[in-house]
């Protein structure tokens, strides 16, 4: 064997021991979020502490380094020069992170997101603030240790949707924005409104669940190499590509919750459970940013699963698990109903219109507390002052305004924008696909084979083997563009609202 090949099966036999460390890693992190008892929260958080360390060691081990800088430039194989090129970026930025300093942060991670249910749960944003006020220092520390060109908070927004800064967002947010108001403004003054009260009837979690269940084996979702359990905060999670597992949250008075919940991170599972296998083991084995992987959960929920065309082929399957009630209720008033414009409080409660104002309401204040220009005891009155100048309401408690999303007690910053990207980049590749085929037949029929094989044939098998940017320019010709999107939205909700 020559000794680049040696090298090369030496730096893969690397890879494969980091990914058994995140492997367990993620395993630990689905049991945190829903299973585990309280009181198991503090010595778990040791753990991944230690487990975390390891992983960092791993990946910032002069071993890694030396087996980079030996195989650049000397080997063919296109998957493996991608993975250099994503351990080589992995080791320089987490080589700038003392390592105390990692292991800290990922302990502090841990026992956050344990305070912020106590918090959410107590309506009490104070218990979750000097936690909070850690992990934004954290995050400014690391922001400066990687370094950026002219924004702090760019840094940040690159470990989630690499090419994207916030140049391009406070270009790109603020048109929508404009267009997203304009189109609430219309649907306001329209005459017709729909009534959501006829589908808060009680709806047994089990029979949500059944229903559920069926919707995720239609899409294509393999349970053999996955499963569905219930959280607080819904979420999917790939403990490797053969077990990608769902969870979502059961509302007895309001089944959307559970249902476009499932639907949401069902998407997300399938782009996970369908890249190449060729990749496992890999770093590329993973969703290419999370704009990405946020355009395949926003696809099949709102671009499918809130389309007429599935409910007139879902709505008798959603009859015959839904209580005898539901029945009575016609598909046009039903359709409706479910497709309400109406600003509200929860953002995973959020109608297609208004979703991306939520989004830029924490992008605003993110990038804010990042850059110092508000404190995090500031949070709570800065989040309400938004909600009312956006959505025109005032949340009346912390669990329904700043407390109720947990990817700031998760140190998630830089990730809220990936949810309006994912949708802008959905749009494009919905535009995309109705060029191919008959979108629209094909969701009526029930059978969403061809739709998944496209979207695995076009970005779920290249894992990370291709950059987001990349991927979108590939699939659809283009850079990111949010008319397709405000296209889609003025389409639709001109129908179900009778407006020009």
């Amino acid at each position: 064997m020559s000794d680049i090949k040696q090298l090369e099966t030496e730096f893969l036999d690397l890879l494969n021991e980091q990914k058994a460390y995140q492997e367990a890693l993620a395993l630990i992190q689905w049991d945190l979020r829903t299973k585990i008892p309280p009181k198991g929260v503090d010595q778990r958080s040791e753990v991944i502490g230690v487990l975390s360390q390891k992983a960092y060691q791993l990946a910032t081990s002069e071993r890694m380094k030396h087996l980079i800088d030996s195989l650049k430039g000397n080997v063919s194989d296109p998957i493996v020069k991608r993975c250099l090129e994503e351990s080589e970026e992995e080791y320089n930025r987490n080589r700038k992170i003392p390592e105390a300093e990692f292991k800290a942060y990922t302990m502090l991670q841990t026992k956050s997101e344990s305070v912020w249910q106590e918090a959410r749960e107590k309506g009490d944003f104070r218990l979750l603030q000097p936690y909070l006020e850690k992990l934004v220092e954290f995050n400014k520390k690391f922001a400066e240790y990687w370094g950026y060109e002219k924004n702090r908070y760019d840094a940040l927004l690159h470990v989630f949707e690499p090419g994207v800064t916030t140049e391009v967002l406070d270009e790109v947010f603020p048109a929508l924005r404009k267009s997203l108001t304009g189109l609430l403004e219309k649907i306001k003054e329209s005459g017709f409104k729909p009534n959501p009260e006829i589908l808060k009837k009680h709806f047994p979690k089990q029979a949500q669940e059944k229903f559920s269940l069926e919707i995720l084996k239609r899409m294509g979702y393999d349970f053999s190499a996955g499963r569905l359990d219930e959280t607080i905060h819904p979420f999917a999670i790939a403990i490797n590509q053969q077990d990608v597992r769902v969870t979502t949250r059961y509302d007895e008075k309001d089944f959307r919750m559970a249902v476009f919940g499932t639907i949401h991170e069902g998407g997300h599972a399938l782009y996970e459970q369908n890249i190449d296998q060729t990749l496992a083991q890999t770093p590329l084995a993973d969703g290419t940013s999370m704009g990405i992987h946020e355009s395949q959960s926003l696809f099949w929920e709102n671009f499918v699963a809130r389309s007429e065309a599935f409910w007139k082929q879902h709505y008798p399957l959603f009859q015959d698990h839904a209580p005898v009630d539901f029945r009575h209720i016609s598909f046009e008033d039903f359709y409706g109903a479910v497709n309400e414009v109406k600003p509200s409080l929860i953002r995973i409660e959020a109608d297609e219109l208004t979703y991306c104002l939520h989004i830029m309401i924490r992008y605003e204040l993110e990038k804010a507390l990042i850059n110092e220009e508000i404190e995090v005891k500031d949070l709570p009155d800065r989040w309400n002052q938004k909600m009312e100048e956006y959505l025109g309401i005032r949340p009346q408690s912390d669990s329904g305004g700043v407390l109720q999303d947990i990817h700031w007690a998760a140190g998630d910053f830089g990730y809220f924008p990936s949810y309006a990207l994912g949708y802008m980049y959905a749009a494009q590749f919905h535009h995309c696909l109705a060029e191919t085929m008959d979108v629209e037949s094909i969701v009526n029929s029930g059978d969403f084979h061809a739709i998944k094989q496209w979207l695995v044939e076009n970005i779920h098998q290249y894992g990370k083997l291709k950059k987001p940017l990349e991927i979108l320019h590939d699939v659809t010709g283009e850079g990111l563009n949010p008319d397709y999107l405000i296209k889609h939205l003025q389409s639709k909700y001109a129908r179900i609202y009778h407006f020009n």
